[in-house]
């Protein structure tokens, strides 16, 4: 199952910035038609990382949105997650 219904917020600083610091789950980052990266751990920190480029391979696909979802079972939910949208800036998973 994707993330849950939600609107996607900006892949900017000022959109990622407004996230509570040490708020734990999944995150995935995209751009029409295509996901880019799904990850887990502090959304707030991990997006902002991304977002200054510690992974190449995310910013030269140029995304432009993110979803969240809050989760006590990162692990589990991130692989679910990897294995259904296939982001093209992940290792492969399975």
């Amino acid at each position: 199952m994707a993330f849950p219904a939600q609107t996607p917020q900006p892949f900017t600083r000022a959109g990622i910035e407004w996230l509570n610091p040490g708020q734990r789950g999944v995150y995935g980052i995209f751009r029409q038609g295509l996901w880019i990266y799904v990850g887990k751990g502090d959304l707030r920190n991990n997006l902002l990382t991304h977002f200054n480029g510690d992974n190449p391979d995310i910013l030269k696909h140029q995304p432009t949105h993110y979803v969240t979802e809050v989760t006590a079972n990162e692990d589990a939910r991130e692989k679910q997650l990897q294995l259904e949208l296939k982001p093209v800036a992940n290792k492969r998973v399975g």
